[in-house]
């Protein structure tokens, strides 16, 4: 089980407040004492189903060999989201009044799902990481699980200078994660617009009245042991 730190995540990056202690890597989620909570978009086909039966392969249209990604953080699930669309075109002169889109119909429907931490530590154990500059070996390609460490967002989606994890999970692995690894699935998508339109009509709002009003969840550190860490490559860049 996660060892529980209190330091809560900064997702609204403040000009009085330093975010340069933040580690480079961190896994920063909303978690109690039994769960923690990831997230993934799915097409209602998908995810209507499954949280009436609260299995996620409660509809033929879901394929658990194909790889899902999952992830801890609410706003790193906002910045991909189809919500939250991004234009990522630097030249455009407001990221918050540009970057919101409805159009995906694969992906309108944003699942909560919650995972015991033993299960989690489990689905972490049988992962490589992937992505830029990072070789990996055939014992890591042959893992059915991926970790991704992409640039962490805020709820406003600007890129932050440190990472939020991603983990792809597929093969026999997504077979049990469905299967037996599930504890609850809550759809959220009312959650996700009702950020939207706030942060819309309120340019001022801050991240605690986000938090009051249940539009963005508390994430705290999310603490690893060291053999966790050192397959994450925690201490890397």
């Amino acid at each position: 089980m996660a060892q529980t730190s209190m330091r809560i995540s900064n997702h609204f990056p403040n000009p009085q407040t330093s975010i340069s202690s933040t580690p480079y890597r961190e896994i920063r989620a909303t978690y109690d004492s039994e769960t923690i909570t990831v997230y993934q978009a799915y097409s209602s086909s998908i995810a209507l189903p499954a949280v009436a039966a609260q299995k996620l392969n409660a509809s033929p249209a879901f394929k658990p060999t194909r790889m899902t990604w999952v992830k801890p953080s609410w706003a790193w699930m906002m910045y991909i989201s189809p919500y939250f669309y991004p234009a990522r075109r630097k030249q455009q002169r407001s990221l918050l009044h540009v970057c919101y889109s409805f159009k995906d119909p694969g992906q309108e429907r944003i699942l909560a799902i919650k995972m015991t931490h033993s299960n989690f530590r489990q689905l972490l154990l049988q992962a490589s990481v992937t992505g830029h500059g990072n070789i990996m070996t055939a014992e890591d390609q042959a893992k059915p699980v991926r970790v991704q460490w992409d640039p962490e967002r805020s709820v406003r989606l600007e890129m932050l200078p440190y990472r939020s994890i991603q983990i792809g999970i597929s093969g026999e692995v997504g077979v049990k994660w469905v299967e037996e690894w599930i504890e609850s699935i809550e759809d959220v998508t009312e959650m996700a617009r009702g950020l939207k339109q706030v942060l819309d009509d309120e340019a001022d709002v801050g991240e605690e009245e986000l938090i009051v009003r249940g539009l963005v969840p508390t994430e705290r550190v999310y603490e690893l042991d060291e053999e966790l860490s050192a397959i994450l490559k925690m201490d890397e860049r």
